[in-house]
């Protein structure tokens, strides 16, 4: 939850203000922001996806009256809202695809139905697009003026802006890192998704569990071995808690994710070119305050050295992200704010 000592009084915003919705399978959030970024006020609670698309969709829509109630405005006062959901999407459309972990959801018409319930316009997004619209706005990436945020958790999800604009491509496609190639051979790891050779298969939170499991079958001595073999779960926290207290194996394990990232951060080098790649999500190993955190993040701006441009190598920063899990609200409000002024400027010629 966002600190409530970094909120503002609603007397101290600066106009317009704007209402930021993540959804998620677990939990709900929305966020009230004024014309700077800064939150207002903020609302969560459980998805409760069982209970169907119309419900979620209704109880969204009143989380938008809640963040304006607390803050003490109508919500005729909020300019435009902005909602992130997972994809697959068709953003023009207004649905999810393939809604994955939000059963019900596939082809459903969610903005219309998040604006219906609010009463307000909603402008929709990819939810990673909108985390890495939120870090360019006002987190670990706003003073340039392109960045790409990779997320990595269960999945791995990429946002890209450029010039100030987030990327969502053709077919609302756009970003989809995780699905980068990055090993072409016929011994691939099977992403999630079902498809070879993804970053996905080799970087995220279920990928780096999956290794795991194979490494300590075969080197059953150490630290993570006996903790797992005592009844431990198997986690990144506890391959990265095993690491900091020495352990070899789990220290290679998180030190082969870095590797296989630094590869498809090359890629989108030399795709993108952006000033800044950022690292978020909740599998940062605890990012820059933590010493295992820190021994990923310069192996991952290693592995980048070694294979890409020397000036890009020297002119691109590599650091973590800085909102955690505001940034999704944060940046879906960025984003309908962007739409605001797109559609506040007066038609040319």
């Amino acid at each position: 939850m966002p600190d409530r000592a970094d909120w503002i009084p609603a007397a101290a915003a600066k106009q317009p203000l704007f209402a930021g919705v993540d959804l998620g399978g677990t939990n709900i959030k929305v966020g009230l922001v004024d014309d700077d970024g800064r939150t207002l006020a903020f609302h969560t609670e459980p998805t409760l996806v069982g209970k169907g698309p119309d419900d979620v969709c209704r109880r969204m829509g009143a989380g938008v009256h809640t963040v304006a109630g607390m803050a003490g405005v109508a919500p005729a006062a909020i300019a435009r809202v902005g909602l992130g959901t997972p994809g697959p999407q068709d953003l023009k459309a207004g649905t999810i695809i393939r809604a994955g972990n939000l059963p019900g959801f596939d082809g459903y018409p969610v903005r219309e139905a998040v604006s219906r319930a609010c009463g307000l316009p909603v402008t929709f997004a990819n939810d990673a697009t909108a985390a890495g619209y939120g870090e360019f706005w006002i987190g670990s990436a706003r003073e340039f003026g392109s960045s790409v945020l990779l997320t990595l958790g269960t999945g791995i999800g990429g946002g890209i802006v450029i010039a100030g604009e987030p990327l969502e491509g053709a077919h609302s496609h756009g970003a989809e890192c995780g699905h980068n190639l990055v090993d072409p051979s016929p011994e691939a790891r099977v992403c999630p998704c079902g498809m070879p050779g993804h970053l996905e298969a080799y970087c995220s939170a279920k990928a780096l569990l999956k290794r795991a499991r194979q490494v300590l079958d075969l080197a059953p001595g150490g630290s993570l071995a006996r903790a797992v073999a005592g009844g431990a779960e198997l986690t990144p926290l506890l391959v990265s808690r095993e690491a900091a207290a020495g352990d070899g194996v789990a220290l290679d394990l998180i030190l082969e994710v870095a590797r296989w990232l630094g590869i498809g951060i090359v890629t989108l080098m030399h795709t993108v070119d952006p000033d800044a790649v950022l690292l978020g999500g909740a599998m940062t190993f605890g990012g820059e305050e933590h010493p295992v955190g820190r021994a990923f993040l310069e192996r991952i701006r290693a592995e980048v050295k070694s294979r890409t441009f020397p000036l890009l190598a020297e002119r691109t920063t590599i650091r973590f992200a800085l909102l955690g899990g505001d940034a999704g609200y944060v940046g879906a409000a960025g984003i309908a704010r962007l739409e605001h002024q797109r559609l506040a400027r007066p038609a040319a010629g």
